[in-house]
């Protein structure tokens, strides 16, 4: 325990997701022992992010106007929503530069542990995005885990009976891994999902 302003910081520090006591401490003694204007830069970043940046009122996607750029952007399908957990799924995604369609971002996933179900999602916001008919397809892009797939079979239940396309991203091995190391879920997905070679 160290006195006042530091443990504090080392405190706040480990309340971030990811960071731990050792690393609440270790960024708390670099940011002691950075320069004034380092830090003062990392203040103004933290204020400027509160202060600016909103939610999609479309999407829910991170924007820093009433609509993301997204969901402002002409060119992108309506006709097409893919469905992830949190924005930083939105960038993953937009990454490969494979999809055009628009985004939908639930705020997370269907976890009973922690409390989290479907009225806690933007659910409702999906579905009536959904009302007007001008979507024909939504693509189901929730992690692929526990959670994920709880949200996925509750979005399907709810969506297919609508008589939309509803696709969820394939999954299986990894490009550059190795076989002996999947685990037996990975290993079942990579064979639900194979397909056809031809010459």
């Amino acid at each position: 325990m160290y006195e006042g302003a530091v443990q504090d910081l080392i405190d706040e520090l480990g309340r971030l997701p990811g960071v731990g006591p050792k690393s609440a401490q270790r960024i708390a003694f670099h940011l002691l022992a950075a320069d004034p204007a380092d830090v003062r830069r990392l203040v103004d970043a933290l204020t400027e992010v509160k202060a600016r940046v909103q939610f999609c009122s479309v999407c829910g996607n991170v924007a820093q106007e009433e609509m993301c750029r997204v969901c402002r952007d002409p060119r992108r399908s309506l006709a097409v929503i893919c469905v992830v957990e949190e924005p930083k799924d939105v960038v993953a995604i937009e990454r490969t530069r494979e999809f055009r369609g628009r985004y939908h971002v639930l705020g997370g996933a269907i976890n009973p542990i922690d409390n989290v179900g479907p009225d806690d999602l933007r659910i409702k916001e999906l579905l009536g995005r959904l009302a007007d008919g001008q979507v024909t397809e939504v693509i189901l892009a929730t992690d692929p885990n526990v959670e994920g797939e709880a949200t996925a079979t509750y979005l399907a239940r709810l969506l297919v009976p609508l008589g939309l396309r509803v696709t969820r991203l394939a999954s299986g091995l990894p490009v550059g891994g190795d076989l002996e190391y999947a685990d037996e879920v990975t290993l079942g997905r990579a064979f639900e999902g194979r397909r056809q070679i031809s010459a």
